[in-house]
């Protein structure tokens, strides 16, 4: 343990930014207590607290490799449970406007794991630690705060066992990780505090997921085929096996602005066959549906403006999607959590609890660039509201020129992966080179459309005997 800076933390919520968090924290705290209302412990399954953990998750460049500099081995705890990692360029098909950008080798792994199995073996890890608890099933009331309500003392908290009494959960520190439903900015005005201001981009977005039985693996030594929704085709779809060796699949649909994947098997099947990759319904064809396809909504990415705050109660923080909620289909919010942690142990080994003021400055500008990122993207569709500057125009319009040339460019798909994974930043798709590039090769002539899943195997007849 390092520097001791209090006796406890409370940290709000039990999820993947809470157990990022709880490693850092466990190491200048005697005592770190998760608090959830769901059931979390020892649970690999979806649970109601993660609406979103039942369909497409992806972990990208950045957060795996945080992942793994937090807790050394995670990923071959990951590979023995039935993950099978590999290149996120090279063994993932990404497919814009009906093309696949061209394959090379990234040098960055992607962990193609669901969010239940993610979660769990991380938890196991975080449970490991000992000085860290879970106070499980139990329903936040609010903030314990002094009298003046200017620090904050600690969490009210209830079991959900029938006949339960509210109770003060004291800590010298109090961290709210849960997630886009937070009630902080109404605890803030009940105490007399402004709420922090909100960046909005409505997107009306829709998941639906179903999961099949395959008689084959159709994807051979890829992860994962992935049609990423533009503006000019605004359906999309995540499609990869499951962990294990038993050809279990998952297919995510995405559909923005109203334009939802249907929940019906005949509806779903529609919306699968308007996918620009004619073979996923081909090779949906030869499988079995392990069950009804299940639908999440998602209306607007929201961003809480923590940091423009001039009053805010001291020893109290908040992070994770409970400050940035991104559109889920640029996979960007489990990494910039785990960044907010980095940060988060970065002041802790300053020897103090950190200041409301600087935590919120620092993360602000974490969440600048994928922010930008994703928001200047969903405006690049006709159909969402906002502020389209020239700037916003600009990029969009070059972007998709990019995407074009990189058909064609194995350097600029790399260039592109690496910035999708937080690696880089997106001005570095502005660097004059891939500019040249991007002139050279947007307006070739588009290449026939190539093979992207391995059609079903032939049987071929017995020799009699």
């Amino acid at each position: 343990m390092g520097r001791k800076v209090g006796d406890r933390v409370v940290v709000l919520g039990a999820s993947l930014g809470a157990l990022l968090a709880a490693k850092e924290l466990a190491e200048v705290f005697d005592d770190v207590v998760l608090v959830d209302r769901d059931e979390v412990v020892d649970n690999p399954t979806y649970r109601r607290g993660v609406p979103h953990g039942r369909h497409a998750h992806g972990l990208v460049a950045k957060g795996q490799q945080i992942f793994e500099r937090q807790f050394p081995g995670l990923m071959a705890d990951l590979v023995n449970a039935g993950v099978k990692p590999g290149d996120f360029n090279g063994d993932i098909q990404w497919i814009f406007g009906g093309q696949r950008l061209k394959p090379s080798t990234s040098g960055l792994l992607s962990v193609p794991a669901t969010r239940p199995v993610l979660e769990y073996h991380l938890r196991k890890r975080v449970q490991a630690i000992p000085n860290v608890r879970f106070l499980q099933k139990r329903d936040v009331l609010g903030l314990a705060v002094t009298a003046d309500g200017a620090t904050v003392t600690g969490a009210r908290i209830q079991a959900q066992t029938p006949g339960s009494a509210p109770e003060v959960l004291d800590a010298d520190l109090v961290i709210d990780a849960t997630g886009r439903g937070s009630r902080t900015p109404a605890w803030l005005a009940e105490l007399g505090y402004a709420r922090p201001t909100e960046d909005k981009v409505k997107i009306d977005l829709a998941y639906t997921t179903r999961h099949y039985q395959a008689p084959y693996d159709p994807f051979g030594s890829d992860l994962a085929i992935i049609p990423a929704a533009t503006p000019a085709q605004p359906r999309g779809a995540f499609f990869y096996r499951l962990p294990g060796d038993d050809n279990r699949l998952e297919l995510s649909l995405t559909g923005i602005l109203g334009d939802h994947p249907p929940t019906d098997p005949e509806g779903f099947g529609e919306f699968v066959r308007s996918v620009p990759v004619p073979e996923i319904a081909k090779v949906l064809a030869d499988c079995e549906p392990l069950d009804d396809p299940v639908q999440f909504r998602y209306p607007a990415s929201v961003r809480r403006r923590y940091e423009h705050l001039t009053r805010f109660p001291e020893r109290f923080l908040v992070l994770g999607d409970a400050v940035c909620s991104f559109n889920p289909i640029y996979a960007q919010g489990m990494t910039v959590a785990a960044v907010e942690s980095v940060v988060l142990g970065d002041l802790l080994r300053q020897g103090a609890i950190p200041h409301w003021r600087e935590f919120f400055r620092r993360i602000a500008a974490e969440i600048d660039s994928p922010w930008d990122f994703s928001a200047s993207a969903d405006l690049g569709y006709a159909g969402v509201q906002g502020r389209r500057t020239a700037k916003v125009r600009t990029i969009n319009a070059y972007v998709a020129r990019y995407q074009r040339a990189a058909v064609h460019d194995a350097e600029l798909t790399n260039g592109f992966i690496r910035v999708a994974g937080l690696i880089d930043p997106p001005t570095s798709l502005l660097r004059p080179d891939r500019i040249v590039r991007v002139l050279r090769k947007a307006g070739r002539p588009v290449p026939p459309p190539a093979q992207t899943l391995a059609a079903a195997p032939v049987s071929r007849p017995q020799p009699e005997r």
